[in-house]
């Protein structure tokens, strides 16, 4: 068999996504290498632990697709594994252009990415599947406490919560790319992050619920997956979309009380708390490979994780000897 390498892109600090990839490979008894790309591997904890790194120009460079097509053509990798929202939408738009030189990447259509990126789009593609999501206020009609988010916003940042009229500053109603939603009180909601692994066919194939108890950073802190009303909610919306591939994490509310689900937002990609997914049973990388680079058939669905799997992260080190950056 040919020897079909992977690259993970703009990897950062994630350590135990790439882990789980080389379990995997061993496991599969593969001969495929992790390479992975940054903008400094030197300071990329993630760049530390695989077969070899590459730094990249930033992902809206216009040499960074040429430079990215030349480093898999040179190191044999025909499977590109993007993990950050910027760089989603820019592969997407070149997924032809990879595929030319015979390199995969794994990303949803183009016209879902669009609608992921732009969080008006995604309320509307909410809507179009009755999928009920917050409210969105106008400037006008602002109903208090409410939360307030970048409709291109990425990772929690430039995210607000405005309690009463007179912190809602001429500042923020001004900016352009604000969007004023309702408030969802930990209270009435518990919020999850929903693991959702769609194979070739778009088909679904695991869905788990992860509870966001403590959240750092953007990234969950401490979280627990849980098998709940979420995971039939879920299938029964998405199981006929097309064009879905590979991880995709969905935001939800859902309430205490009863089985309401709100929807949030959605990111088409592995999300920061995925190794929590994994580690409880939900095997989205041997997936990947199986389909990607053994070219069989992921098709039967799996809920086999296990439930109130708790994940507490916390911090440790890699260290690199005789660093001169």
């Amino acid at each position: 068999m040919e020897k079909i390498n992977i690259l993970i892109t703009s990897v950062g600090r994630r350590v135990s996504l790439v882990k789980s990839f080389q379990e995997e490979i061993k496991n599969l008894k593969l001969s495929s290498k992790i390479f992975c790309t940054d903008l400094d591997p030197n300071l990329s904890s993630a760049c530390q632990v695989v077969d070899k790194s590459f730094k990249v120009k930033e992902v809206t460079d216009s040499e960074y697709i040429t430079e990215l097509i030349f480093l898999c053509n040179e190191n044999k990798v025909k499977l590109i594994i993007p993990t950050i929202d910027t760089e989603l939408l820019v592969l997407a738009r070149q997924a032809d252009e990879f595929k030319k030189n015979g390199i995969t990447i794994l990303v949803s259509d183009l016209s879902f990415i669009e609608k992921c990126r732009d969080k008006r789009k995604i309320h509307d593609f909410f809507d179009s599947i009755k999928f009920k999501r917050a409210l969105e206020y106008s400037k006008s009609e602002i109903s208090f406490p409410v939360f307030i988010k970048p409709f291109d916003g990425s990772r929690s940042q430039g995210i607000l919560l405005i309690n009463n009229k007179r912190d809602l500053t001429e500042e923020i109603l001004a900016n352009p790319r604000n969007m004023f939603l309702e408030y969802f009180s930990p209270n009435k909601y518990k919020e999850f992050t929903v693991d959702i692994y769609f194979n070739k066919n778009s088909e679904i194939i695991s869905v788990v619920p992860r509870q966001r108890i403590f959240v750092r950073d953007g990234e969950v802190n401490k979280s627990c997956v849980r098998k709940n009303s979420i995971i039939g909610f879920v299938k029964s919306k998405f199981e006929n979309i097309k064009g879905l591939k590979g991880c995709i994490t969905l935001q939800v509310f859902k309430h205490n009380f009863n089985d309401e689900i709100i929807g949030i937002e959605i990111n088409p990609r592995f999300g920061g708390g995925y190794p929590l997914s994994y580690l409880a049973g939900a095997n989205f990388p041997k997936w990947i490979l199986k389909e990607y680079i053994l070219d069989k058939k992921v098709e039967q669905y799996c809920e086999g994780w296990k439930d109130n799997t708790l994940m507490l992260r916390y911090d440790s080190e890699i260290i690199v000897h005789e660093y001169k950056g």
